[in-house]
């Protein structure tokens, strides 16, 4: 029997880096009633806020209490109400969300990622000389090339690199300059760097850990689950992995979990 219901964020739950729209809102804010839910994602805690929690229909705080956050892969994780934690401000002001643990990356090792990064993408040619937002942007745990800019155009992000091969060869150029780093493919721009071992299969068996479940208790939706995309880690872990290509697929399979939920 299932018990927690985890997903990958951009292209699963949404279009990339916009909120979640209406639809996977009502279902998410209702499936709150029968699971924990777990996204799990490279973006920084406030994109979570603005995405996901932020769309949400009028959650109650016993909903929200089902609701874990696991930041840049989960390498940090946030929980709302009475919890151990670090309370968290955001723009300045205090909220009921407390950061459960948080594993950053050393200031050398950003400042190296960031070089390396910059340097492979100006090599191959795929460095934007007219970014709209950050191109690297330090998320704490983990460091993100997202190519176009953060604040890129959806058109623009979708069309760059639809099949991948660019990120892939900055990849490989950048391993090559530091081998020492994990890297991984997400989102339409998007490559993670962080820590090795740091990424989605850290994240997943801390969510167990703290939520006190088995793999065969979690279900999840993603759509890089390829080798070497930033889902095929729990893919890899043996975890029940809905494949999807868009938040479409999602609502449709999680329509026929609630409906099967609230029959049973």
């Amino acid at each position: 029997m299932k018990k927690v219901l985890a997903f990958d964020v951009d292209q699963t739950l949404n279009v990339a880096k916009m909120p979640i729209p209406d639809e996977i809102a009502e279902l998410l804010t209702e499936l709150l009633n029968y699971y924990e839910i777990c996204p799990i994602s490279g973006q920084k805690f406030e994109q979570f806020l603005i995405q996901i929690v932020n769309q949400l229909k009028n959650p109650t705080n016993e909903q929200l209490r089902h609701l874990h956050l696991f930041v840049a892969q989960g390498t940090q994780y946030y929980r709302w109400g009475d919890v151990k934690g670090e309370p968290v401000k955001v723009d300045g002001k205090p909220t009921d969300w407390k950061m459960v643990y948080n594993y950053p990356l050393s200031e050398e090792q950003i400042d190296k990622v960031t070089k390396v990064l910059a340097k492979a993408s100006q090599e191959l040619g795929y460095w934007e000389k007219n970014p709209k937002g950050e191109i690297i942007e330090n998320r704490i745990s983990q460091v993100t090339l997202s190519a176009l800019g953060q604040e890129a155009g959806t058109k623009e992000k979708y069309a760059w690199d639809p099949d991948c091969k660019k990120r892939e060869a900055i990849v490989k150029r950048a391993k090559e300059l530091a081998p020492e780093f994990g890297y991984e493919i997400g989102g339409t721009t998007s490559i993670n760097v962080f820590t090795p071992g740091m990424n989605k299969t850290f994240g997943m068996n801390k969510l167990m850990k703290y939520l006190k479940v088995k793999k065969a208790e979690i279900l999840y939706f993603g759509d890089m689950t390829q080798v070497g995309g930033n889902d095929y880690p729990v893919v890899e872990m043996g975890i029940d992995t809905i494949t999807v290509r868009s938040h479409e697929d999602t609502a449709f399979a999680l329509k026929g979990i609630l409906a099967v939920t609230k029959n049973k």
